[in-house]
């Protein structure tokens, strides 16, 4: 007795260690065992060098309204279509051919921002503007009450939308026009300009006021640092899909209401390309990356905090998929969706649950009309400083009728899909989702964002809820809901 008792201290450290490791190796073989084969694959084809290779799908739209890829190294490449890009300092469209009968100016409609309005210190003027003869130029005349005006070239975005985006604006009252010429070609054609609207500007209240920033890195951690993530996927080279690119994008985990699958909220070109007509395949989420413990995106995800999760298929507007960029930007919000088990890798942290919104804690996302001019975070994963979370903040402003802009955003590649968070709550980093990261122009600042509220995307979220999981052909993992407005 008096021996057994002496050993029993030693023989409960025995028991405990084996213990210790037995249900080590339970987690071990519970993990192996629950990540299915097709996410495996997915998983270990994302090698060292196919990671190195990828790079951000981020789409931007030159001065005549054509859109093009920015690569790295501010490389433009030809999205859709074979023309080249323009040089550096082109700043106005070229005319369309003009008609002799011609004899009326440019139409200006829809301006923003609208008389009284109440903008920032940075501000966005815009307006559509139509011709039948084609729109030569466009321009926007500044005054601050009786001083100078100044003129400030607009460049044209999608369809008859022109915009220029101003800085330095000091408190006080303002007034602004436009003057807008058009193609014709009798008498170096027609000239309109605008009735003069009277704004304010408040550097510390409207447009966002003081919490403007234009790029930095997130460090307020909280429920938007573990819910958003990096996306890798790949796209089809040609409609032949015989050659694929590797790509990333950002896209942010939101509350679905349901279990046994987990939503992902991004852009519609981070799942859909509509160039070459194929959904991605080999699609990775990893959230929270800037937490890894590895040297930036190593695409191990055992030193990621929360590990990666392999979606099963994704979800966009059908009218994404049957126009090209930029006539679909209106539809660039889309859906990944994760099933609850058999796609998650675990990583770093402590053992979480096999549900990737579970695991993470998701945001809501909202169909409900914001507050114009309020500030408005952006967040997403930046190439350039890889593998920091970057964010900008800024005055939201309403592009059209189906898009929203952030003037000051200066967020780089790697951002696409990324939240648009109104209001956020910058102690617990938590607030509605109200757009995403969509698209820029190729000689400005700012960030375009299709509006979720009064559009199709709460029928696209409907849909990314109940489509059933399946096998897919590469190119085909996905859905095309077909959605009227709301």
């Amino acid at each position: 007795m008096t021996i057994a008792r002496s050993l029993s201290p030693v023989l409960a450290v025995l028991v405990a260690s084996v213990a210790t490791v037995g249900a080590s190796n339970d987690v071990a073989a519970q993990s192996a065992r629950a990540l299915d084969v097709r996410a495996a694959a997915v998983i270990d084809h994302w090698t060292a060098d196919r990671r190195a290779a990828a790079i951000p799908r981020d789409l931007v739209i030159d001065s005549r309204g054509l859109g093009f890829m920015r690569q790295p190294g501010n490389t433009l490449v030809p999205y859709g279509h074979s023309i080249a890009a323009l040089a550096a300092n082109h700043g106005n469209p070229n005319a369309a051919p003009g008609g002799s009968a011609d004899a009326a100016g440019p139409v200006i409609a829809n301006r923003v921002p609208a008389a009284g309005a109440t903008v920032g210190a940075t501000a966005t003027f815009s307006a559509t503007v139509t011709d039948p003869s084609g729109v030569k130029s466009v321009s926007v005349r500044l005054q601050k009450g009786g001083g100078a005006v100044q003129t400030f070239a607009a460049v044209k975005g999608s369809g008859d939308f022109w915009s220029t985006t101003v800085s330095g604006l000091t408190d006080g009252a303002w007034s602004w026009s436009i003057v807008a010429k058009d193609g014709a070609k009798q008498g170096g054609g027609n000239t309109t300009t605008s009735a003069t609207l009277a704004f304010t500007v408040s550097v510390g209240g409207g447009g966002g006021g003081t919490g403007e920033v234009a790029n930095a890195e997130w460090t307020t951690n909280g429920v938007v640092q573990t819910a958003a993530g990096r996306i890798y996927f790949e796209m089809p080279d040609s409609r032949r899909r015989t050659r694929w690119s590797g790509y990333v994008c950002s896209g942010t985990v939101v509350s679905d209401g349901l279990t046994g699958r987990s939503i992902i909220l991004t852009a519609s070109h981070c799942i859909y390309d509509d160039a070459n007509k194929a959904f991605a395949r080999h699609v990775l989420f990893i959230p929270d990356q800037a937490g890894t413990t590895g040297a930036g995106t190593d695409l191990s995800c055992s030193n990621d905090p929360l590990g990666c999760w392999v979606p099963g298929f994704g979800v966009v507007d059908l009218n994404w998929t049957t126009r090209t960029f930029p006539d679909n930007v209106h539809w660039d919000y889309a859906f990944y969706v994760v099933p609850d088990t058999g796609a998650h890798q675990a990583g770093s942290g402590s053992p979480v649950s096999q549900a990737l919104d579970s695991a993470v804690g998701p945001m809501d996302i909202s169909f409900t009309a914001p507050a114009l001019n309020g500030l408005t975070h952006a967040l997403g994963y930046s190439y350039d400083v890889d593998p920091q979370f970057m964010y900008c903040a800024d005055g939201l402003e309403s592009l059209d009728a189906d898009d929203y802009w952030l003037g000051n955003c200066g967020l780089t590649g790697g951002s696409s899909g990324g939240p648009w968070v109104q209001p956020m709550n910058t102690g617990t980093g938590n607030g509605p989702v109200i757009s995403v990261n969509s698209w820029g122009y190729t000689n400005q600042a700012g960030m375009a964002g299709p509006k979720l509220s009064g559009t199709s995307a709460s029928c696209v979220f409907a849909t990314a809820k109940s489509a059933m999981f399946g096998t897919f052909a590469d190119g085909e993992a996905g859905f095309k809901a077909s959605c009227t407005q709301q």
